[in-house]
């Protein structure tokens, strides 16, 4: 029988100009199931995607309605406060007469209407705060001028004020 010859092997060495990322990938072995998992994997994310988006998007609402709700129960605690205020007589009394100017018969009350304005005259002069007596008699004076009108024959527009409004 007639002997095969064998072949010699000699190694071969390729090029390296590939760079690690290429080789990486080029030693990466994909089987069958390593593409189902993958499909698996991309169809669990298309399905529960929008479910997930809803849940996200409730709890921001129930997080916007807890804040509501504690806005509205401050606000319930200062009108349960204003109410046990309007339970006491005092505050009442107090209310009565600060913003309906109320008192009692027998009370003398006073109003300072723009009180922190400097009060003076039309001259500029600052207004005294001892009590003066008039130098006019009102009485003669009211009485002249009863007289004056009735008695006069002078014209309307020669009685007007010179004074214009």
């Amino acid at each position: 029988m007639a002997r095969r010859q064998r072949t010699q092997k000699v190694p071969v060495a390729l090029p390296q100009m590939e760079s690690a990322p290429e080789h990486w990938l080029r030693n990466i072995r994909m089987s069958g199931f390593t593409f189902t998992v993958l499909g698996l994997i991309v169809m669990a994310v298309i399905v529960l995607a929008p479910g997930l988006r809803l849940v996200i998007e409730q709890q921001q609402q129930l997080a916007a309605l807890k804040a509501a709700v504690d806005a509205q129960e401050t606000g319930v605690d200062a009108l349960e406060g204003d109410v046990a205020r309007w339970s006491d007589p005092a505050y009442i009394e107090a209310q009565a007469r600060g913003r309906l100017d109320y008192v009692f018969p027998g009370d003398v009350s006073y109003d300072v209407i723009d009180d922190s304005a400097a009060a003076a005259t039309d001259g500029g002069a600052p207004i005294s705060d001892t009590i003066q007596t008039t130098e006019v008699d009102w009485m003669r004076t009211v009485v002249g001028s009863i007289f004056t009108a009735g008695l006069t024959d002078d014209t309307t527009a020669t009685l007007e004020s010179p004074v214009v409004k």
